[in-house]
């Protein structure tokens, strides 16, 4: 059983990093946190997968000092390969399609957002751990007990956003390159992705945990 959880949770942050590098080429937003890490991205002479590896293991050093509960498999995963995934999948879609037009870009955000969905469906049923930024949020809300977790988590989407674009901006990029930042599909992401993930988690991940034999009703 434990090997097909960490089999679910490779798999599914591989496809939550490729589902990155669609939202990248839609160029109408991503996910909060990765809109932070664009900001970032931005302004440091580094690599989007080197930048993502140093903000998140600066957060998880916070993990250790606050709470290690949250810790897991899947916290390290997300942490040392996911940037490299988004990295590696954003060259090559732009390899094989290049710069699309409108009708490209929305259907990348459309796969986007259904492979996010499917990939986070696999990592949150296999239940090894969280990401350290979805860690911060559950330690201020759980551990600390500061406010309800989903204002917290609101809060901190809202901070990542226009953070990530005021960067951008500093940078010196454009308002009409903003979407590599923040968009529709930044929206999308923060308000809309539950009910899909639910749906493949009943649909998918959930029986597949239940047909091993450990998973299995006696």
């Amino acid at each position: 059983m434990l090997k097909k959880r960490i089999v679910m949770s490779v798999f599914g942050l591989l496809i939550c990093g490729f589902s990155v590098g669609l939202f990248r080429m839609a160029l109408f937003g991503v996910d909060p946190f990765q809109a932070l890490m664009n900001g970032v991205n931005s302004v440091v002479p580094l690599d989007f997968g080197t930048t993502y590896l140093i903000s998140n293991g600066l957060l998880f050093l916070f993990m250790l000092a606050a709470d290690r509960h949250y810790i897991g498999i899947v916290t390290f995963l997300n942490m040392f390969f996911f940037g490299y995934m988004v990295d590696f999948s954003h060259r090559m879609l732009l390899r094989g399609f290049g710069e699309p037009g409108i009708p490209g870009r929305i259907v990348f955000l459309t796969l986007g957002i259904v492979v996010m969905c499917f990939g986070s469906a696999f990592y949150y049923t296999a239940d090894l751990g969280v990401s350290v930024y979805d860690a911060v949020s559950l330690i201020i809300a759980n551990t600390w007990h500061i406010w309800k977790f989903k204002y917290i988590r609101v809060t901190a989407d809202i901070i990542c956003v226009i953070l990530g674009c005021s960067l951008f901006l500093f940078s010196g990029g454009t308002w009409g390159r903003i979407g590599v930042v923040a968009g529709i599909g930044t929206i999308i992401t923060a308000f809309f992705m539950g009910p899909l993930i639910d749906f493949f988690r009943v649909k998918v991940t959930d029986p597949m945990v239940a047909a091993s034999p450990e998973g299995a009703q006696p």
